[in-house]
């Protein structure tokens, strides 16, 4: 996809809304399209968090491993999903792993040149602070929502 494309694709995506032109052409300059088979992991716990992603087609789960239960989908994320915080946050590494159930396709948003971009202009990184901090919000509520089951499910045993 061309850097038109991806500034166009990018300026419509609801996470992006409201964002000044001259921002979505800095997030285009670090966007690059990718695609993910079924059963390959988009990213694995521990391992360096540099991307985040707005997925375009397929679905992938984020999974966090329980002891005595194995992996836990703790939530999915399908068409028009943005996947991905730890490239933000210090020590730039991911705290789950996340795995492409069907075939994926998304734009993958360099983590290192995006941080690079809000360093040197810090009125972009507020507006792209503001919007992760949406995510981590989104994620933390999923969470939630997955202990409420897990140990609801353990009481009526």
């Amino acid at each position: 996809m061309e850097k038109e494309n991806l500034e166009r694709t990018l300026a419509e995506h609801p996470f992006f809304k409201g964002l000044d032109a001259r921002y979505i052409s800095l997030l285009a300059g670090c966007a690059s399209n990718v695609v993910f088979k079924a059963g390959e992991f988009v990213f694995r716990e521990g391992e360096q968090a540099d991307t985040f992603y707005i997925i375009r087609h397929g679905k992938v789960a984020l999974e966090w491993f329980v002891p005595q239960k194995g992996a836990i989908a703790v939530q999915t994320f399908q068409e028009g999903s943005v996947m991905g915080w730890s490239w933000l946050v210090p020590p730039h590494q991911w705290r789950g792993d996340t795995r492409a159930y069907d075939l994926t396709r998304a734009i993958a948003l360099d983590g290192k040149c995006l941080r690079d971009k809000c360093e040197a202009d810090h009125d972009f990184g507020y507006e792209i602070m503001r919007r992760i901090a949406t995510l981590v919000a989104e994620t933390l509520h999923a969470t939630r929502l997955q202990l409420m089951d897990i140990y609801g499910n353990d009481q009526q045993k």
